[in-house]
């Protein structure tokens, strides 16, 4: 009988801790108090570690990392994979009651998704007011710390600048038959410039490039870039602005431009609502809305930041809404595989 009270209390006691602990997290978050720059600091400090869930790049991580640990003294944990990967992970992991991660960081319609899970928790930062309008969705169980525009990029060695289209119906000239390139899981992009151009006009415009011309499909923005850079790819037309900047700055012929309309994507974070170790990662939401902005832009990243200036966050261009993009994921996702990836199983 002692032995089964001693079960039996231990298991009241980690279902009481269950909720408890989301409460903490919840708690952390919230705090709005003149000493809550000390009390995150100490608890910071206690908990040594926070960690991340991210598709962000490594080499862009790694300088945050370490620009984040030598302010606060506190390592930065970190766990990279595709946008679709970080969501299924962080999906799995709760159904299965494990809470590893502590902040997850990913493009918008997929943080909106695990949102939408119940996985996050609102975070009350007094640096939020410096965001610019839309960076905080209204349920404000997520932010974006920077965009992600797309832009078209070529390799200079191999197209000469005055032969660049100035629309997408110039890519159906002769000159572009098997020198287009794309990424594969670009329907967001796709989706909101055929928006801009009237759906029935745009799917057209597209079908007239595949149709005369073609477009090599690539998984991965950096290989893209890469494969422009190493000419196998003369111009690809969904790449980041900020990783054209990266490599042109290490001497690469590669240069990016814009075919408009101008789309572009919030990058979002959230911390999770189970996050084991929460101090560590408010603080972390604060650094990344403060001296984090300054790190992204000297990286070529668009800061969401309006205390950080950059020419290129005023540059027109249409920002997605991670909720219409979530919402109309299926039909556009569809409409880019039979127009883009794989046209002849719409025929």
């Amino acid at each position: 009988m002692k032995r089964r009270f001693c079960l039996l209390t231990s298991a009241f006691c980690f279902l009481s801790a269950t909720p408890a602990l989301g409460q903490t997290s919840a708690g952390v978050a919230m705090y709005e108090g003149a000493d809550r720059a000390q009390r995150l600091a100490e608890g910071a400090r206690k908990e040594g570690t926070v960690v991340i869930y991210t598709s962000a790049p490594p080499d862009d991580m790694a300088v945050l990392s370490a620009a984040f640990e030598k302010k606060h003294g506190v390592k930065l944990q970190v766990w990279r994979a595709s946008s679709e990967k970080v969501v299924q992970r962080a999906v799995t992991e709760a159904r299965a009651n494990r809470f590893e991660a502590d902040i997850i960081e990913t493009n918008g319609p997929d943080i909106e998704a695990l949102q939408r899970e119940k996985l996050l928790q609102e975070v009350r930062s007094p640096h939020l007011a410096d965001l610019i309008p839309g960076a905080i969705p209204p349920h404000r169980e997520w932010l974006s710390m920077r965009l992600n525009i797309w832009v078209a990029a070529y390799n200079t060695k191999m197209v000469k600048k005055e032969e660049l289209p100035k629309t997408y119906e110039d890519l159906a000239h002769p000159r572009w038959k098997g020198r287009l390139g794309i990424e594969g899981g670009d329907a967001n992009w796709f989706s909101g410039v055929v928006k801009q151009m009237g759906e029935d006009r745009g799917l057209k415009v597209f079908r007239d490039i595949v149709s005369a011309n073609g477009i090599s499909v690539r998984v991965g923005h950096t290989l893209l870039t890469n494969l422009v850079v190493a000419g196998e790819i003369p111009m690809a037309l969904t790449v980041y602005n900020y990783r054209v900047e990266q490599i042109k700055a290490r001497g690469a012929p590669i240069e990016w431009f814009i075919i408009p309309p101008t789309i572009a994507r919030f990058q979002g974070m959230g911390l999770t609502r189970r996050a084991p170790r929460p101090h560590a990662a408010v603080l972390y939401f604060d650094f990344m809305l403060t001296d984090g902005q300054e790190i992204l832009l000297q990286r070529g990243f668009i800061p969401t930041s309006k205390s950080v200036t950059t020419p290129l966050n005023q540059f027109p261009m249409t920002l997605l809404d991670p909720k219409i993009a979530l919402d109309e994921h299926d039909k556009w996702s569809k409409l880019f595989k039979d127009t883009i990836l794989n046209p002849s199983a719409r025929r």
